[in-house]
């Protein structure tokens, strides 16, 4: 019989991804609530429910039929792949990048970010001897798992409506010191806009700031943009990291093909940036997976430097503007004081205080009415009045969500 002992013990106190155990709970309930006229509707996982751009199939099934595409790749990506992403760094960004040491193929940027973490920082049993990573909190609820398997710590910047979700970096360094951390266990700081779960977005002159602090402190800045083409507002487009001054010292950006094109199932990014980060990530990852099927790549690339590329975020920003801003309405006639997000499809909801939390509030929404939402525990264990909503669902399931949160009692005020 084999013991759990015999496992690492991060590991070993670990749960299992929040949003798969809610999606497992969902799954249990799924009959019972179909009984009741209450399918779920799942507002859960960040997961469009938009068709993937028909050219990128059309590209895929096309160099199906070339032989020499089904052998091996190799973990830093195809040229083809790597220039294509040269190519839309600059035009998108102004980002002069070099393909051969700047930029690297990921199989999803969730897998960049847990395997330059890895690379990072020292593991260690003993918290006061533990490696730190700075991570925004309430944040992407992987970050913390990550840090935790690989025996570091993470250190909490508090994101909040008081500091305009812009933390001021210099006080949160201070903040640690006179907690009496060592400084020289600092390693990164994880930096996310637009922001999961939050929503929210941050100007041109925090993101220098941000290189600005890590450049001062010697650390690395990684920076997630899995976010940055969904915007609504044409007076803000998200920018890269990399467009400061200085960045290319210290920075390294993740990029997805996951929200932007609807290709969760892909498992496409790619990372780009400083040349020793890249190269320190290279090592880490050629020990565990020998690259993206080149297939993929190819027609990956042909998107990016597309026409089609462009013309698809477009439309399904304006799809998405629409459709997030009448749910926004909806939930405001509800009683909730929901604003319309610059970017990124997320809304942090502020629950109603007849219940005792939001565990108990995100629980009720599933068992009732068949709404699946996240406790926003699920993202920072101080977050007890919050719940994240994605609004991911069909313009219909978002309807009926209203109707239901309505005729189930789940308005904001009970009068």
């Amino acid at each position: 019989m084999i013991s759990e002992d015999l496992f690492n013990n991060q590991i070993k106190n670990m749960s299992n991804y929040i949003m798969f155990r809610i999606k497992a709970r969902q799954i249990e309930l799924t009959p019972e609530l179909k009984a009741k006229n209450r399918a779920p509707i799942a507002l859960s996982m960040g997961a469009p429910v938009e068709a993937v751009p028909k050219f990128v199939i059309d590209k895929t099934k096309e160099y199906l039929d070339i032989d020499s595409l089904h052998t091996y790749s190799t973990p830093k990506g195809e040229k083809k792949f790597l220039e294509a992403v040269k190519s839309r760094m600059k035009k998108r960004f102004g980002v002069d990048l070099n393909a051969e040491n700047e930029i690297f193929s990921l199989i999803g940027s969730k897998e960049g970010i847990a395997n330059l973490i890895r690379a990072l920082v020292n593991y260690k049993d003993i918290e006061e001897e533990k490696d730190v990573i700075l991570i925004p909190s309430p944040s992407y609820a992987s970050y913390t798992q990550m840090i935790k398997a690989s025996g570091a710590r993470a250190y909490a910047v508090d994101l909040n409506e008081e500091n305009n979700f812009m933390p001021d970096l210099n006080e949160v360094y201070e903040k640690y010191l006179k907690e009496g951390n060592d400084p020289k266990k600092i390693k990164a700081l994880i930096v996310n806009y637009p922001n999961n779960p939050l929503g929210c977005t941050c100007d041109f002159e925090y993101l220098q700031k941000c290189v600005d602090f890590c450049n001062k402190h010697g650390i690395v800045l990684i920076s997630d943009v899995a976010y940055c083409e969904m915007y609504f507002d044409e007076s803000y487009k998200p920018h890269s990291m990399l467009e400061c001054k200085g960045a290319m010292e210290c920075c390294i950006e993740m990029h997805s093909f996951s929200k932007t094109y609807a290709m969760t199932g892909w498992r496409l990014g790619w990372a780009c940036g400083n040349s020793t980060i890249i190269k320190m990530l290279s090592r880490m990852k050629s020990t565990v997976d020998t690259g993206i099927f080149k297939v993929l790549q190819y027609a990956a690339a042909d998107l990016l430097v597309g026409e089609e590329g462009d013309k698809y975020i477009e439309e399904q920003n304006i799809k998405f503007k629409n459709k997030i801003q009448t749910f926004v309405d909806g939930l405001n006639s509800l009683g909730y004081e929901v604003k319309m997000p610059k970017a990124a499809f997320y809304l942090w909801l502020k629950i109603p205080e007849r219940f005792k939390d939001c565990e108990e509030f995100a629980t009720q929404m599933l068992e009732k009415s068949g709404i699946v939402i996240v406790p926003g525990t699920g993202f920072d264990e101080n977050s007890k009045r919050h719940v994240r909503v994605s609004v991911v669902a069909s313009d219909d399931d978002l309807k009926e969500v209203i109707r239901r949160m309505k005729e189930d009692g789940f308005q904001y005020s009970e009068k």
